[in-house]
């Protein structure tokens, strides 16, 4: 396998990975919506509702309710969840 190859095979395994967190986060989004709300206390009951465990849309509702880039909102977002417990 040359360096494009193994590029990205890495690059695929990445994307698993991100969809199974995301799919756990999805699975466990009631439990840990508490835990969320103290970390974004900008984001209102209906904010949480329609995020539901979607990271696209809770990145997008950090963006609307911070102001931030969405480059920032998904930075912050996965750094969050890399050190949240589960």
């Amino acid at each position: 396998m040359g360096s494009i190859g193994r590029r990205r095979a890495v690059a695929e395994s990445a994307a698993r990975e991100e969809r199974m967190n995301w799919d756990t986060i999805k699975g466990q989004w009631n439990q840990l919506k508490g835990e969320m709300r103290k970390q974004w206390g900008k984001l209102t009951d209906d904010d949480w509702q329609q995020i539901a465990g979607e990271k696209d849309k809770l990145v997008g509702k950090l963006q609307e309710r911070y102001g931030w880039t969405r480059e920032e909102a998904e930075q912050r977002a996965d750094q969050y969840f890399e050190q949240a417990p589960r």
